[in-house]
């Protein structure tokens, strides 16, 4: 009698256990196999990067771009000077909109040496104003003008202003296919008045052979 007792309490007790396991669930981490449509993800963007030699502001907004022919190369005719400065002096003094280049090279006075300065025309696209500053002059219209701040007449260019002026050129020159024959002096653009700009110290044999 005993003994079927205790079977029957051992049974008991198994039962109670298996039916407490069998009402247990085992906790699994779910495995997301795929994105639900409520969830999105940003895009991992990568920074563009430029393979130009060239600055990247050198280049004209594409809907202003216009089609140049020509190079002019001046001098500032001062000891001093930059890109701000001319503004000024162009604007008090000439009653122009501004600096009447596209760019100015600085010589390490109020601007670095070798500096390559914008200016609001090339960004804009505008007529020059740096071949006489008159109304219906091709080389404003149709040249490029670059200004290397120094008085020529003295002393020569930096070789840092040279080294800009150069690169500058060239990639004017390969982007409007312009020819070493049609990159002037200011004093020697055809049809222009009489000047000794860019000054007397400085080479267009040694500026056309480093292009």
């Amino acid at each position: 009698m005993k003994f079927h007792l205790k079977k029957i309490y051992w049974l008991s007790l198994c039962f109670v256990a298996f039916s407490l396991n069998g009402c247990i669930e085992p906790v699994e981490t779910p495995v997301i196999t795929s994105i639900p449509p409520s969830v999105s993800i940003a895009p991992v963007i990568r920074p563009q990067v430029s393979t130009s030699p060239y600055p990247y502001d050198w280049t004209p907004p594409s809907l202003l771009e216009r089609s140049w022919t020509a190079i002019v190369v001046h001098h500032s005719a001062t000891a001093y000077g930059s890109m701000a400065i001319f503004d000024k002096w162009h604007k008090e003094g000439n009653g122009w909109e501004g600096v009447g280049y596209d760019f100015v090279i600085g010589n390490g006075t109020y601007s670095g040496d070798g500096q390559v300065e914008v200016t609001f025309r090339w960004r804009q696209q505008r007529t020059g104003a740096h071949a006489g500053g008159t109304p219906g002059n091709w080389a404003n219209e149709k040249g490029v003008g670059i200004c290397l701040v120094g008085d020529f007449n003295r002393t020569i260019p930096t070789a840092k202003q040279m080294q800009s002026l150069a690169k500058l050129v060239k990639f004017i020159q390969a982007r409007y296919k312009i020819p070493a024959s049609r990159i002037y002096g200011h004093g020697t653009v055809p049809g222009g008045h009489q000047t000794d700009c860019p000054g007397k110290y400085f080479s267009m044999s040694r500026l056309k052979a480093m292009l």
